[in-house]
Parts: structure tokens; sequence; C-alpha cells
């Protein structure tokens, strides 16, 4: 064997090579520098497939309690940082699988049977996605219970609800906060709905057309704690669905939460005025003293195209892949592991931010008063008394249309005034047309009423256990 062939044999697949790989694709191929996170769950994986393996009868007891041990070892020393990578071996899972073969010998070399890095790799992915999902629902829920504070804290506060940024009708700031409650539920859930269909084991697919050796994959998915096997082997190599769906929910999240920075950032300034975020939330100018920016809300309102990116990116990689497995999808890891990092981070400090956040009820309060924005309780009145909503409608423009020549509000007309445009108004309407009233009126489910939000808010405080 010449020195060339001899190096060419170091790599784990080098048997029918007769040259040694450039170092310029050394560099271009290699993906340890980011998918050694990976560590855990491809040791974790290992474990099973070499237990599976013993019990076949594939490997002896013997090799098994080597091969056990060795990956042990290597473990501990990943997380003590005195694991050395090579990144001359590609990835994650050829650098265990050569340290352990190292170790342990002949034992190390035969972990590979019944198996392909094709559905190794998705088995780490799963297993790993699996336990991030775990991570971002309880990195939500806390941002739910945030926002359940708030609304517990500011119950009775009125404020203006928008449409079209301009101002709509009378509500109260905690349905308002219960809206993003809702969001980041619905976020927990097609995560939860996400987690499910990732749950299930691709090992065994083997490259793609699954083995001839006598596995046992069913035993191996259950010690893993996967809810079943996947059907087809040739499916199961180049799937990526489960990352797709996740980086799909990844980029519901981000926009949620940027929805909600882009209100901070709008709320807290002059021109509102209906917050204020702690200092230690803020940042100040280099040049202007008087500043406090929300460089917060702004930096997490900005990450939203990163996040969306990643799921395009995959999406693009996916979209022109022949069956069954190409190298494209070693692409999958890097826009995954960023979408998370970034979500993850975005959902930790925008629960602290909500926890330093002050509402101003009294400029919430005085916010209310223009704008005839219970102009829809006075059609909902007259279509009470049997007007056809439209001429219910107009009738009441043409009444908006007086006050803004008189300048004066609604609440500011008398009985007769209104009786003019419609003999049915009567002197109850005035109830209904101050904020109070309006907002109190609101009693159909999932309303702005009082007692709709108590209810909600009691719901939600129950659900998660904050009662």
């Amino acid at each position: 064997m010449t020195a060339q062939q001899n190096d060419t044999s170091k790599k784990m697949w080098g048997g029918r090579f007769s040259e040694s790989t450039a170092a310029s694709v050394e560099d271009f191929t290699a993906s340890i520098q980011y998918d050694m996170r990976l560590y855990r769950h491809d040791i974790m994986g290992s474990k099973a497939h070499a237990r599976m393996l013993a019990r076949q009868n594939l490997i002896t007891e013997t090799e098994r309690d080597a091969i056990l041990h060795g990956l042990t070892e290597i473990e501990s020393e990943i997380e003590a940082g005195t694991f050395a990578f090579k990144p001359e071996l590609e990835d994650i899972h050829m650098n265990i699988e050569k340290a352990l073969t190292d170790r342990v010998g002949a034992a190390g070399a035969k972990l590979h049977t019944a198996r392909s890095r094709n559905d190794q790799v998705s088995l780490d992915l799963r297993l790993y996605l699996r336990d991030e999902a775990e991570e971002l629902d309880r990195l939500l829920t806390e941002v739910q219970k945030s926002f359940l504070a708030l609304a517990r804290k500011y119950m009775g506060t009125v404020m203006p609800g928008y449409t079209h940024l301009q101002r709509a009708q009378p509500v109260l700031l905690s349905h308002h906060l219960l809206a993003y409650y809702e969001m980041f539920a619905r976020d927990r859930g097609r995560i939860g709905d996400c987690k499910k269909r990732m749950n299930i084991s691709p090992l065994g697919a083997a490259a793609m057309a699954g083995t001839g050796l006598p596995i046992d994959r069913e035993s191996v998915a259950k010690e893993l704690g996967f809810d079943g096997v996947t059907a087809n082997s040739m499916d199961t190599s180049g799937d990526r669905d489960f990352a797709l769906e996740l980086l799909f929910s990844l980029s519901v999240v981000q926009l949620h939460l940027s929805r909600l920075a882009e209100e901070l950032v709008l709320w807290s300034s002059k021109e509102f005025e209906f917050v204020e975020i702690g200092d230690r939330y803020c940042t100040g100018s280099s040049i202007m003293p008087q500043k406090k920016n929300p460089d917060i809300p702004e930096l997490i309102r900005g990450k939203s195209g990163r996040v969306t990116g990643a799921l395009v990116s995959l999406m693009m990689t996916v979209k022109g892949l022949p069956l069954t497995y190409n190298r494209d999808l070693q692409e999958d890891k890097e826009p995954v592991f960023d979408a998370l990092d970034t979500v993850k981070a975005g959902l930790a400090i925008t629960a602290e931010l909500l926890q330093n956040t002050t509402f101003y009820t009294d400029r919430l309060q005085q916010a209310t008063l223009g704008g005839f924005m219970t102009a829809t309780d006075l059609a909902d009145y007259l279509v009470r008394k049997d007007m056809p909503f439209r001429e219910a409608h107009s009738v009441v423009g043409r009444v908006v249309a007086l006050c803004q020549e008189r300048n004066i509000e609604l609440m500011d007309l008398t009985l007769t005034e209104l009786q003019e445009f419609s003999t049915t108004i009567e002197s109850d309407i005035f109830e209904l047309l101050s904020v109070e009233g309006s907002v109190n009126s609101r009693i159909s489910t999932g309303g702005t009423a009082r007692v709709q939000v108590e209810r909600a808010l009691e719901h939600a405080e129950q659900q998660l256990g904050t009662r």
C-alpha cells in the first residue's frame, strides 16, 4: 500500500479511493464546527443501536459493553471540553466513531453495522429538535405567564383598540394583553404538533433501501422514546419535513414577537406615551443625552428576517432534490440551529422585558376620550331598535359628521339633537356612549367586557397553573 493510499484509508469511507481528499474539499465539506452540538444525541442513538445489535446477535455482549463504555468516556470528554475534534473527519458522527474505534478497537468498527450516516443524522436531528421543542414550550409558557401577570395587574384599565393604526373602539388593556397570550398559545400548539410528527424513528432506513441484517427497529424506537418507526426507507433518507415544519413554527413565533415589539416601540414614544420600559432594558444615544431608545424590541423586530430567512433557505435546499439522500441536506442544520438560537433568545428577553414594563393608565384612559370610538355602540343601539344595520351605519355617520363640524364628541350631543337623526333614541343611549359602558356592553364570548375578560384570564391562569 502506498503512503498516499494509507492516508486515504484514514477516512471511514476511504477504501475505494486512491487519492487523499484535497485540503480545500476538507474545508468546504466539514460540518463539525456546527453539528458538534448534536454529540449528546448522537451518543444516545449509538448506545441504543449497540444494545439492539447485541440483542440481535450482530455483536457480542462484550463488544456491546466496550462500545457503551467508550461512548460514555467520549461524552464526558466532550462535556469537559477535552475532546479533540478533527475537521478532516467531517462531522460529529465520524469524529465520535473514529474516537470510539481508536479506544476499543474492532468493537468500535462494528457500531455502524446496519446503519448509514443518512439515517443516523436524521435520528440525531430528530432527537435534538425534540428536546428543543420542549425548551421552546417552556420559554413560550414564561412569556404567556408574563402577559397574565400584566393582565391581572391592569384589570379595569381601558385603552383605545386600533384598526389600521387608527383609534377604533375602547377595550380593556387586559383584553389587549390576552390577545398575545392566545398568539403564543397557538405557537405552543404548532410546536407540539410538529414534535409529534418528528417523533418517529428513522434508524434502520440505512442509506436508503433498509438493511438485510436482522435488526429490531421497533425496540430502538421504544428505547429512545419514539412513537414508532418510519414506514418507507427512501422517504426517510431524504426527509426534512420535520425540520421545515419546526422552522415554519419558529418563524410564526418570531413574527408574533415582532408584532409585540412594534407596539412597544410605538407605545414607548412620546407620540403615544402608553408604556415605560425599564432603564435596564433600553439604551441611550451616543450624541443626544436625552434619548432612551427601545433597542431590545427593535432588535427582536429586526431578527424576524433572519428567522424567516432560515425557513426559506431550507425550503430552497429541499425543493429540487431527487430521492433519496443528497449532500445538499447537510445545509439543513445551520439555518435550523440559528433560528432556534434566535427565537429562544428572543423569548427569554421578552419575558424579562414584559416584567419590567409599566403602563401609563391615565394616558391610556385619556386616549379613549376622542375619535368617536363609541360610534359603533350607537349603531348597535339602533339595530336593537329594529333599524337595519346599514341604515344605522348611515345614521351614525351623519351624527359623526355633525360632531366633527361642531368639534365636539358624541357624548356632548343632547338627547334632542340625537333624536333629530332617529326618534327611537332614548336617554339610555348615554350609558352606552360612555367608554366604560361601551367596553362592558361587549359581552359576546371573547369580547372585551370585563366579565368576559375576567373569565378568560381565570381560564388562562388555570391552564398555566398560576392561580
